[in-house]
């Protein structure tokens, strides 16, 4: 099929593709793993969850803060992607939060690690968080908006304070194998409901 110069250009861009793809599915691993597992957890476990070898995520994320940084980046697009499609596809405007509000425990999961690998640049993390508030208020407050729209919720709740909540009842988990994050915040976003 090749006929000339012709049949080398279509190769490259599929290559590039096939780079993001597999990029995409090494995130997707860590992220499920660091979920699971913790920041720490061994390289090695990453790669068999993605069916790549080690060489393979070392040629991409050199270090573990490389992938981490990644990982974090991944898992803010992916959330601030979801919210929209949530909101189209869910049988309610609050439904839709509260599956939002699980991808977003699931963030700030492997968030809590981040921090510990980037204790020593500050300016970095501070580069990140400003991100990901850029990213996530605005989607947390379309699907709070449409909630209160709908008659779901009360009108006067904050996205940024919501976040922040969720935020905090997912710190004692760190520290308590009892304690359970997730129910918590099941719990709050139960509670935002509107009594009928």
């Amino acid at each position: 099929m090749n006929d000339g110069d012709g049949g080398a250009v279509p190769a490259a861009p599929r290559k590039r593709a096939d780079a993001r793809r597999n990029e995409r599915t090494l995130l997707d691993a860590a992220a499920a793993v660091f979920v699971t597992s913790g920041v720490e957890a061994p390289v090695r476990d990453i790669a068999a969850r993605a069916g790549v070898g080690l060489a393979t995520i070392y040629r991409h994320f050199p270090t573990r803060a490389d992938l981490i940084i990644a990982v974090y980046r991944h898992q803010v697009e992916a959330c601030a992607e979801a919210g929209p499609a949530l909101l189209a596809s869910g049988a309610t405007p609050h439904a839709a939060l509260g599956r939002w509000i699980n991808l977003f425990v699931d963030f700030l999961v492997t968030k809590h690690g981040l921090a510990a690998v980037l204790q020593s640049d500050s300016a970095g993390f501070d580069t990140l968080h400003a991100y990901f508030l850029d990213r996530l208020v605005p989607v947390c407050a379309q699907l709070l908006d449409a909630a209160a729209v709908a008659g779901e919720i009360r009108s006067d709740i904050d996205a940024y304070e919501l976040m922040r909540g969720v935020g905090n009842l997912c710190i004692g988990a760190d520290s308590d194998p009892r304690y359970d994050a997730r129910r918590l915040v099941e719990l709050l976003i139960a509670g935002l409901r509107l009594p009928h």
